[in-house]
């Protein structure tokens, strides 16, 4: 298996997203594993990091000490299932600051994400960015936040997911939890992994996709797949839980854009996302 990127602890996130190395360069297989699923499908933030994981081995190969993605975009054409898949990596280019990995998720035979990623070397956590109009969100302290468990009375399903993580929503965002969604499609609060591992690039590719969806707090609806995601990691995460927002903008035919945005203990805009997903929404109910 290939080494842990970014972290000396030994945790779920590291086992759920190892690949080992096949053939030649560029063929790498990883395990998709149950604990890291919404239902029975695998998180797209989750299997994005195992492709990240793969991207930073190919440039290996080739000469490159990049490792970090600095920015990704997925397209999800097939949900997996739980099991083996193979990950085939094309380093398109291998720059002085930043090189780019092309990488189809593939299970018996058929793709199911293929992505194409920017890897560079981040800032050293705690460093301060050259200029930003983002200001750190408000979330109530992170002891008065309620996690969010894997099983919720009323959902149709288990997100196995919750358990990797302890995500903390604002009691202010909870609406949807007592049957009374506000109606602002916002979520926001706190994130961290649940075994204690702490944040790094891949885990931030992670936790940009980890949220319910924002629209929770709009209408009740099932699975929200992502159709395709893009993720900038700006820099290494200082220690500590991360603040995270995530928004809904419109639901049209039949789709719906989220952004989601990360923010470290310094206050530092550490990642943000956007991503389109499928919605069906009761007939009436908006």
């Amino acid at each position: 298996m290939v080494a842990t990127q970014g972290s000396d602890v030994a945790s779920e996130f590291d086992a759920a997203t190892a690949v080992a190395r096949v053939r030649g360069a560029s063929m790498f297989t990883g395990e998709v594993d149950a604990g890291w699923t919404v239902g029975d499908k695998p998180n797209g933030g989750y299997l994005l990091a195992m492709i990240a994981r793969a991207c930073g081995e190919a440039l290996a190969s080739a000469g490159s000490s990049h490792r970090d993605p600095v920015a990704a975009t997925a397209h999800y054409l097939h949900a997996p299932d739980v099991g083996p898949v193979e990950l085939v990596c094309e380093v398109l280019r291998v720059g002085r600051g930043a090189s780019q990995v092309r990488c189809v998720l593939r299970q018996g035979g058929r793709g199911c994400v293929d992505a194409t990623l920017t890897l560079g070397t981040l800032a050293p956590a705690g460093s301060a960015p050259t200029w930003t109009a983002r200001d750190v969100v408000d979330v109530a302290p992170f002891d008065r936040c309620v996690r969010i468990p894997a099983v919720r009375e009323g959902a149709p399903f288990v997100v196995s997911i919750m358990d990797r993580s302890d995500l903390r929503l604002d009691p202010a965002v909870l609406g949807f939890a007592r049957g009374e969604p506000s109606g602002e499609a916002n979520l926001r609060g706190w994130i961290a992994f649940a075994d204690g591992r702490p944040a790094d690039p891949l885990g931030l590719l992670f936790f940009c996709d980890a949220l319910p969806p924002a629209t929770f707090e709009l209408v009740r609806t099932g699975w929200v797949p992502t159709l395709s995601l893009t993720v900038y990691v700006r820099a290494r995460p200082a220690p500590g839980p991360l603040r995270i927002t995530q928004s809904a903008h419109a639901i049209d035919d039949g789709r719906v854009d989220e952004t989601c945005e990360v923010w470290d203990s310094t206050g530092r805009l550490v990642a943000q996302a956007t991503q389109l997903a499928a919605i069906r929404v009761p007939d009436g109910a908006l």
